[in-house]
């Protein structure tokens, strides 16, 4: 989602609509792979939906940090690391028994 959602900042000559189409094609292909993730994680896994959440979220937010820095290459500030941290450690909440 992240090229989807991010990847036309660095195209601004391109109209709306076109971004658009991209868009969607590119996100439909990553929603093939992440419905059946969550239902593997949520029936075989035993993972609640809650813990599926929170790990999509630090996969997403790790992505992200790396295609920001390569591609749109904007630098990682101390308070996006800090926020970082703290996300990270919403997973040891959650997934503590």
């Amino acid at each position: 989602m992240t090229i989807a959602w991010y990847g036309h900042l660095k195209h601004k000559e391109t109209g709306l609509w076109k971004v658009i189409l991209i868009s969607w094609f590119i996100a439909f292909f990553e929603y093939c792979l992440q419905v059946p993730a969550n239902r593997i994680g949520f029936y075989q896994e035993n993972f609640s939906a809650f813990q599926l959440k929170i790990l999509q979220e630090i996969i997403s937010i790790s992505i992200f940090c790396i295609f920001a820095i390569l591609y749109l290459k904007e630098g990682l500030k101390w308070n996006y690391i800090l926020g970082f941290i703290f996300i990270i450690l919403s997973v040891i909440f959650v997934f503590k028994k």
